[in-house]
């Protein structure tokens, strides 16, 4: 087994407890709040996660993530679960590829028009990287909605991790 894709399955999985707590954290009423006009809204960046992860099942399965923007469930609780369903998803099927299937060519298409290729394994890494990166941006909104920051990589003001 690669080392490579080992490691990224450790990491996948040690970071689903943090989406989730993130998830979980976001006000069900303040899936509209946005810091600023140019921000993204909180339901947004929740469901930007939960498309993510559902694109990295794709990937697996056709070497090929199409993007395109779908509407978002109109609760914080639906987002969650197409977030935890598709995270579960990926992490069974990335349990079944092998080496080769690690390093295959792939595509992101957006608009009909290819984007970025890559290997498999290159996604998969831009991908959580992003997805690590949209968190942050959601946990900074928490507070100012009136939710509740959960720990992270350790404990926060509003929870001591334990």
């Amino acid at each position: 087994m690669s080392d490579n894709r080992e490691f990224f399955g450790k990491r996948w999985e040690s970071e689903q407890p943090a989406f989730g707590r993130v998830l979980r954290a976001v006000p069900a009423t303040e899936l509209a709040y946005r810091p600023h006009e140019r921000s993204t809204s909180a339901g947004d960046l929740a469901w930007q996660l939960a498309e993510e992860a559902r694109s990295l099942v794709e990937l697996l399965e056709k070497n090929e993530i199409r993007w395109e923007t779908r509407p978002r469930p109109e609760s914080a609780e639906d987002i969650v679960t197409a977030y935890e369903s598709s995270a579960k998803l990926f992490a069974e099927r990335l349990a079944g590829i092998d080496d080769a299937k690690w390093q295959t060519p792939a595509s992101f298409i957006m608009g009909g028009e290819v984007g970025w290729t890559s290997t498999i394994e290159d996604f998969c890494w831009g991908f959580l990287f992003d997805m690590v990166h949209h968190r942050g941006q959601l946990s900074a909104y928490l507070r100012p909605m009136g939710g509740k920051v959960p720990a992270i990589y350790g404990p926060s003001g509003d929870d001591s991790g334990s």
